[in-house]
């Protein structure tokens, strides 16, 4: 790929439409403004390509501005090692702060943590916390807590209406039809 054909920020095709450039545009403008969404995508494109002390970069800055899911994607970057050193300490953090303001997979994560480490009790609240969120994996979990009798069938099946509340409000036919379109 010639240089002149691509972005200079990004690396990206340039736009071959004028509507593909002024999306570009709008991108670029909210990226100047310090837009965490906007960084954070930043740092995913990073990431795809193999760039991690770029997406590191993007993802720090997206954090200082309040991004959740930044602070879930660092999380990853510390266990993995992508960039920086596996560090349990900075990982456990970004866990805690995604977790804390509702990352559902990030409380999934601190809880999968807890079980490894043998603390059934303190693995069930994260499992059930995320649970009520509507993540399917921690309500698997909690079915095998529940089967091994760590958690009690009252708590299991509060659970379980709160998942399915959770999945229920998610529901539209907008976003069914997104999700049938993202498949295709």
């Amino acid at each position: 790929m010639r240089l002149a054909s691509s972005c200079p920020f990004c690396r990206s095709p340039a736009p071959t439409s004028q509507m593909e450039g002024e999306i570009i545009f709008r991108e670029m403008n909210r990226l100047e403004m310090n837009d965490p969404v906007a960084l954070g995508k930043v740092g995913v494109q990073c990431h795809k390509e193999g760039d991690y002390n770029g997406a590191f970069e993007y993802w720090t800055k997206a954090t200082e501005l309040g991004s959740v899911q930044a602070h879930y994607q660092l999380s990853i970057m510390y266990q993995l090692g992508q960039g920086v050193e596996i560090d349990k300490k900075k990982q456990v953090y970004h866990l805690e702060q995604a977790a804390i303001a509702g990352h559902a997979a990030a409380r999934f994560n601190l809880g999968c943590m807890e079980r490894d480490n043998r603390h059934a009790a303190r693995a069930a609240k994260h499992f059930i916390i995320a649970a009520k969120q509507g993540d399917d994996k921690s309500l698997a979990h909690l079915d095998l807590f529940y089967q091994n009798g760590i958690v009690s069938l009252d708590d299991f099946a509060a659970t379980l209406r709160a998942h399915q509340d959770a999945v229920d409000a998610t529901k539209s036919p907008d976003r069914e039809e997104a999700m049938a379109n993202r498949r295709a």
